[in-house]
């Protein structure tokens, strides 16, 4: 798991990432959630995403937005940070340049970012929403979605009410030519405390769907007390 610093459009900006044994094996971009609440990319759920694409094959990275960890600047409400995620993905594919396609994952805030991401970058080819916060980000960008993908998150979230995903969920099913999954998961807060094994296993479900895969890689390892 090799940190790596890179150049962001405020400064340097902090990451881990995991590099393909293939040369044309995908790439995947993990953001993470609100800097302002405790949001870093060592974050569980954001690690469990990393490893998820690792396991599969990708050259996965996740890094932390401008003003988090070690990363330079300070936050920008959103615009700073997707300016941050398009870098990142520019970094990725500079140093993997023969990836045949790319996802992008995200956490809350990460989610929001990563899908006005992939509206800018017609190489995304597939996504993973966790718990997008509908009621608190404007999501009427998405017109129309380009890509297919996952939308998941619990129906005992307090911070983004369930139908509040719901009606974005079904907003994007009436577009044509993409595929909306959609999971909730029971009990599951906006954090997963509790959950992050039923979630980690509809994520990993889903993008082995995609993939075409057969047999599941092993289990995730839990994060690193050192990084946590």
């Amino acid at each position: 798991m090799p940190e790596v610093i890179f150049n962001g459009p405020a400064g340097r900006l902090e990451g881990r990432f995991h590099p393909a044994k293939r040369r044309n094996a995908p790439i995947a971009l993990v953001l993470h959630l609100h800097p302002q609440f405790g949001g870093t990319m060592n974050n569980q759920i954001v690690y469990q995403l990393y490893y998820m694409f690792a396991q599969r094959g990708f050259a996965v990275l996740r890094f932390n937005f401008r003003g988090v960890g070690r990363s330079q600047g300070s936050f920008d409400h959103g615009q700073g940070e997707l300016s941050d995620a398009a870098a990142a993905l520019d970094w990725v594919q500079t140093v993997h340049p023969d990836a045949r396609a790319c996802w992008i994952a995200g956490f809350s805030f990460g989610a929001w970012i990563g899908m006005q991401l992939l509206m800018r970058r017609p190489e995304v080819e597939g996504f993973i929403s966790v718990a997008p916060p509908a009621n608190l980000h404007d999501f009427s960008f998405l017109a129309p979605c380009p890509s297919s993908g996952l939308i998941v998150h619990g129906d005992n979230d307090k911070v983004v009410p369930q139908k509040d995903v719901q009606n974005l969920v079904d907003k994007l099913k009436t577009q044509k030519g993409i595929i909306i999954d959609h999971e909730t998961i029971p009990g599951a807060n906006h954090f997963f405390e509790n959950s992050i094994d039923d979630l980690m296993l509809r994520c990993g479900s889903y993008l082995d769907k995609r993939l075409g895969l057969d047999t599941p890689p092993p289990l995730i390892p839990a994060l690193p007390a050192s990084e946590d």
